[in-house]
């Protein structure tokens, strides 16, 4: 597994600034011919270092362990996987020059990456320009279809629509009056015009909704949360928080929440980015009852994730992989997933060529763990994926409140936005 450091990027960008030789670099006829032999390339963009590495770090181990699954079974078209780690640190034009790296000089076949919108954002125009291919496991906010993009996760109609409907109905809280609270780029913004749009399709007024924005790496919330508190007492319906900062803001958040004794009972919290990781360390049992919405959850019933769950442990205890074994994460099993998408697409094609590999995406199913059979179209690069509500637990995990009954078809741009 190769890893490229946010130093190699740097060199390598200086190196060519002044018109010498990257070290990664090699004469044409010698790149043709390690091309049609030897291992296939993968690449990563999953910073190891800076607000997003907790939750990010944890792709670049699991990218590796579907590649290792599929080599023991032999590769793909007679080659094996080689994996490459970059570190974009978490400084979103970092993923754009380590995208541009890996597909000029790496020769990679595709690249998993990205959890921001922000960080897609960069790396779109560079795969493109490359005519490369990106998997992005994070569900987000649509609005976009591009062919060297595979979206696997779920867009809004998919994931945030049904959750906020959940709240809204008897079943939840009989939700009225909404705070939404998110970092301050792409995702929280439009989700939040999406939601409002939506709102306003249910009559409901702009007077029973309020929106801040804080800056990444956030983590002083005790006057925002003041605010949730006096939006709270303004009366009008039942509240609820609307979560869209993600990173460390999400523990942060969550504890400063418990720490002023408010408990999902009277405000409940629909963390649109809260993972399972993002519990680690935090007292849940103050906790109990806000909510999450995902593709996966790792309580999800079923044999697939009975076996990814006990596969993950083994690999971290293995490969003395620096996170817990015991936790699983839906960008996980997503980043997984895709590995496993692009495999059974190039097997189908017979080539690792990017517009051969796309035409092959028609038909292609995958038993994820989640217990649903994911499945793609030749409609779009979306993935169709099930859906679950989950529910703060005191064991630091989610409970499944609901979950969709089967895979919906993705909705790639909102018609409320």
């Amino acid at each position: 597994m190769v890893n490229i450091t946010r130093r190699s990027l740097l060199q390598a960008s200086g190196l060519a600034a002044v018109g010498l030789a990257s070290p990664l670099s090699a004469p044409a006829f010698l790149r043709n011919a390690q091309a049609q032999s030897g291992p296939v390339k993968l690449g990563c963009l999953f910073s190891s270092s800076g607000t997003m590495a907790n939750l990010e770090g944890r792709l670049n181990y699991v990218v590796k362990m579907a590649a290792d699954e599929i080599n023991a079974k032999g590769g793909v078209n007679g080659r094996t996987i080689d994996v490459l780690v970059s570190d974009p640190a978490s400084d979103w034009p970092l993923y754009a020059q380590s995208a541009k790296q890996m597909l000029q000089q790496e020769k990679v076949s595709a690249l998993f990456g990205c959890w921001t919108s922000v960080s897609r954002k960069t790396v779109l125009p560079v795969v493109e320009q490359e005519n490369g291919l990106l998997y992005y496991p994070l569900h987000f906010e649509g609005d976009e279809n591009s062919k060297n993009v595979v979206y696997v996760n779920s867009p809004p109609a998919s994931s945030v629509l049904p959750a906020v409907d959940y709240l809204m109905g008897e079943e939840g809280v009989s939700a009225k009056r909404f705070f939404m609270l998110g970092s301050d780029y792409v995702w929280p913004r439009t989700i939040n015009k999406q939601l409002k749009g939506y709102w306003k399709s249910k009559g409901i007024p702009e007077s029973a909704w309020k929106e801040e924005y804080v800056p990444f790496g956030f983590s002083n919330f005790q006057t925002l949360v003041n605010q949730i508190r006096a939006f709270a007492d303004e009366g009008g319906g039942q509240p609820v928080v609307v979560l869209t900062v993600v990173g460390n803001s999400i523990p942060d958040f969550m504890r400063e929440f418990a720490n002023q004794g408010i408990l999902a009972t009277d405000i409940p919290v629909l963390g649109l980015d809260m993972v399972e990781a993002d519990l680690e360390g935090l007292d849940t049992a103050k906790l109990v009852g806000h909510l999450n919405c995902w593709a996966y959850l790792q309580n999800a019933k079923g044999p697939a994730n009975e076996a990814f769950l006990k596969n993950w442990a083994a690999y971290v205890k293995a490969k003395n992989v620096p996170f817990s074994g015991t936790v699983s994460i839906d960008p996980m099993v997503s980043a997984y997933d895709s590995v496993h998408l692009w495999a059974m697409a190039a097997a189908k094609a017979g080539s690792f060529d990017v517009p051969e590999v796309s035409k092959a995406f028609a038909g292609l199913t995958f038993d994820c763990p989640s217990g649903y059979k994911i499945s793609m179209t030749g409609e779009n690069n979306y993935v169709a994926r099930g859906v679950f509500i989950g529910s703060v637990n005191d064991a630091q995990g989610f409970d499944i409140l609901w979950q969709s009954k089967d895979t919906p078809k993705p909705v790639p741009f909102s018609p409320y936005g």
